[in-house]
C-alpha cells in the first residue's frame, strides 16, 4: 500500500482552542503549513483536540507529530468514524516530551472519513499543547 499525506486543502480541520483566540499567530492552519516558525498553540485546559474531516474515505496508517518540548501530550487518543457514525477508539499513542519530530506512530489501519486526536495529558502545568507539525499518512480510497 502506498503511504501518502492525507490532509489536503479540502480537509476540514477543527481544534479545541487557540491561545488567547489569536488565530492569526497560533491557529490550526499552522499544523500543516510546513514552517518551522509557526505552530498551533492551544489555550489552557485539559483534553485539547484536533479533528480532521476528510473529503473522501481514507485508510490511516501513520501519524507524525512535532510538539514543543514542555507543551506536549503524554497520551494521544485516536478516534475515527465513517460519515454518519459515532467516533470509536482506534488506538492510544504515548509521545515523548520532546521538540523532535516523532515519526511513524503506527496506527491500526482503519477506513474512516473523520479522525479525532485527543491530547489527554499535557506536560504543561496549565494543559496547553503546542504542535509545530501534524502529519496523517495512509491511503486515499
Amino acid at each position: 500500500m502506498p503511504v501518502e499525506p492525507l490532509v489536503c486543502a479540502h480537509t476540514a480541520t477543527r481544534v479545541s482552542s487557540v491561545l488567547h483566540r489569536d488565530v492569526k499567530h497560533f491557529g490550526k492552519q499552522h499544523l500543516f503549513d510546513g514552517s518551522e516558525e509557526t505552530c498551533w498553540n492551544s489555550d489552557q485546559g485539559t483534553s485539547q483536540w484536533v479533528t480532521l474531516d476528510f473529503p473522501r474515505p481514507v485508510r490511516v496508517s501513520q501519524l507524525h507529530i512535532q510538539f514543543q518540548g514542555g507543551f506536549s501530550s503524554r497520551l494521544c487518543t485516536l478516534e475515527g468514524c465513517r460519515t454518519g457514525e459515532e467516533l470509536v477508539k482506534i488506538s492510544e499513542l504515548y509521545p515523548q516530551d520532546s521538540h523532535a519530530m516523532q515519526i511513524s506512530f503506527q496506527v491500526e489501519e482503519t477506513v474512516l472519513d473523520k479522525l479525532k486526536i485527543t491530547f489527554g495529558s499535557s506536560t504543561d502545568f496549565f494543559g496547553r499543547i503546542v504542535v509545530y507539525h501534524l502529519g496523517v499518512l495512509g491511503e486515499r480510497l
